[in-house]
């Protein structure tokens, strides 16, 4: 009798879930594919596992004892891998790492060259999965650990059998373009803030779910104008001068040019995170691979913002306080305002504090579609608008 573990681990999803479409997403797979690996279940076993009921299902005796049982199985595979790792006397074996693109292109580099150093009989494989599938992917047993982002105003669902091990906290700011009229070094509130163009991913993700969150708390409604997922492509928005979108040093990493870096008064926070079997903890490998990554959480997401850093360092990689927010050449005294605007004309500018809903500078009617966009030799000023 064959019971591979992707179909035991299935059953035991099922157990939690309920039905098939929830277990088919906890488990990234299809509803199909989870109907699949249940009756192939019952082929081996020769007998009824699951039976429906209504839109649920339950499990049968025979399926509630295999299930009791599936789950030691699987445990128990894991802890011999772990034992058979202490057994050699060294830290060694394959692992299967999944992870997200800003995780990918700046924490993984150096993390592998690190553990590549100390432990060069470690073989990481990695492989890119969606952020908010992270848990799912180790719990479906495709990755052995994964990481992932957690979030306090979106946490994500924890389970007995999987782990979140807990790398770096990381505090959100504003991403601004750089040359954004009232642009400054004061901490921004987020009910402040609610009065720009927002780029931010969908709502039904963790991330958008969070600072959506973290906005209505504040008594605000983000105006999600461009519904972006990826974190460069979302900044080289913000510095094109498209809108506004939260930002914290490990994103920063991914890009600075045209963006100023604000502040928020609120804490909003995300946790960097590994998903890994409670079992496979245990594995020499797994903590050595562990250790690496939370190095270079620490010092990677350490430079920029969101990291303990002072509203008056904070800036663009290279940029110091004193030009926070100003296009390249642009003294104190011009801070915000477009090139060749003086300061008899600064109120007219459009900025978030104080501006003339509906006028541009000059005192003309703001043009169909609503946006203000200028153009210099510095490139596009901020989309940055009160809402009329």
């Amino acid at each position: 009798m064959e019971l591979p573990g992707v179909q035991l681990r299935t059953l035991l999803e099922l157990t939690r879930s309920r039905t098939m479409t929830a277990a088919a997403a906890a488990l990234g797979y299809t509803p199909g594919a989870v109907s699949q690996h249940i009756a192939a279940l019952e082929r081996s076993t020769g007998s009824e596992l699951v039976r429906r009921v209504g839109r649920r299902v339950e499990l049968t005796d025979a399926g509630r004892t295999l299930a009791e049982h599936a789950e030691r199985i699987l445990g128990a595979q894991a802890e011999a891998v772990a034992a058979l790792e202490r057994a050699r006397g060294e830290v060694g074996g394959r692992l299967r790492l999944g992870v997200f693109g800003t995780a990918a292109a700046v924490l993984l580099p150096p993390a592998l060259r690190r553990l590549a150093a100390r432990h060069p009989a470690v073989r990481v494989a990695s492989r890119e999965v969606d952020v908010d599938q992270a848990y799912g992917e180790v719990l479906a047993g495709r990755v052995d650990l994964a990481l992932g982002l957690d979030y306090p105003d979106a946490p994500l669902a924890r389970d007995g059998a999987v782990e979140l091990v807990r790398l770096r906290t990381e505090r959100f700011s504003l991403a601004v373009p750089a040359g954004a009229a009232g642009v400054g070094r004061a901490p921004l509130a987020l009910a402040e803030a609610g009065a720009y163009d927002w780029i931010l991913p969908a709502a039904g993700s963790y991330y958008g779910r969070a600072i959506r969150t973290a906005c209505r708390r504040a008594g605000c409604e983000p105006r999600v104008v461009h519904e972006v997922t990826d974190t460069a492509t979302s900044l080289a928005m913000v510095g094109a001068g498209l809108g506004v979108a939260p930002l914290t040093g490990l994103m920063l990493r991914l890009r600075s040019e045209g963006i100023a870096v604000v502040p928020l008064r609120e804490t909003v926070e995300r946790h960097i995170v590994v998903a890994v079997g409670t079992a496979a903890r245990a594995r020499p490998s797994v903590a050595a691979l562990i250790a690496a990554l939370r190095t270079d959480a620490e010092s990677g997401a350490g430079s920029g913002v969101g990291s303990g850093m002072g509203p008056e360092e904070m800036g663009p990689e290279g940029m110091g306080p004193e030009w926070m927010g100003r296009p390249e050449g642009m003294g104190p005294e011009g801070m915000g305002r477009p090139e060749g605007m003086g300061p008899e004309t600064e109120r007219a500018a459009g900025t978030a504090q104080g501006a003339v809903p509906g006028t541009v500078p000059g005192g003309g009617p703001v043009p169909a579609g609503g946006n203000v966009t200028r153009r210099g030799q510095h490139g596009p000023a901020a989309v940055l608008r009160p809402q009329a």
